[in-house]
């Protein structure tokens, strides 16, 4: 299984960029990938994503490093060379299918089509129903929409947040700046932890795994 996780200039698919993609393969974690790109001239750039990855307008557009089109090669490159294509994250759907309108702007689907699996695994919906196994509902705000978010998520698996937060354009609590591929550890701790109760990055051995998901 691959956790996937993407840093983009903002959260619209479709006028956004692409200029950090992490990749790890969850059986062997020593299999990753992690590179960066610049995005297109005509991406948009919202504020909180670079507020969240300590970066400037110039950073994501910075013509010393290689096109967005050539880091999305790379990625599926790597990802062809991985044998067990199920993709895991948070929210994991809006990265691939971010990379998706990509490929089909760049001419590239059929090599998207060829090695990128749309079948995913998304830790929301994990972390929702082992929480509802123990408590017997699901994790809602007062409006009734989930708040199992990454934050919650990692809270329920025993891991503290370390992240800078944001709410809206505003910075909800200062941490550590975004990273795709620490993103990915994070997440694969996580459902390592959702799903067979062990740890399995020697870094967040530290945490204790909270009894309810001990197996």
């Amino acid at each position: 299984m691959i956790v996937l996780d993407i840093e983009s200039s903002g959260l619209d698919t479709g006028r956004c960029g692409i200029w950090q993609i992490g990749a790890l393969e969850l059986e062997n974690p020593r299999s990753y990938f992690l590179e960066e790109g610049r995005i297109d001239d005509d991406d948009k750039v919202e504020e909180g994503a670079l507020k969240v990855t300590g970066k400037t307008e110039a950073d994501l557009r910075d013509r010393g490093k290689q096109s967005q089109k050539q880091l999305i090669l790379n990625y599926l490159n790597w990802v062809g060379s991985i044998k067990e294509k199920i993709f895991i994250g948070q929210n994991v759907g809006w990265d691939v299918s971010f990379i998706q309108n990509k490929c089909m702007r760049y001419n590239i689907f059929d090599k998207f089509r060829e090695v990128q699996s749309q079948r995913t695994l998304d830790l929301h919906t994990l972390a929702q129903e082992r929480y509802r196994q123990i408590h017997n509902s699901y994790l809602l705000d007062e409006k009734g929409k989930s708040k199992m978010n990454l934050t919650a998520t990692l809270d329920f698996c025993g891991l503290p947040e370390e992240r800078m937060l944001m709410e809206g354009e505003d910075v909800k609590k200062q941490g550590k700046s975004h990273n795709a591929l620490e993103d990915c550890k994070l997440e694969g701790e996580c459902f390592s932890r959702l799903m067979y109760g062990r740890n399995i990055f020697p870094g967040y051995s530290k945490y204790k795994i909270p009894e309810v998901l001990r197996k």
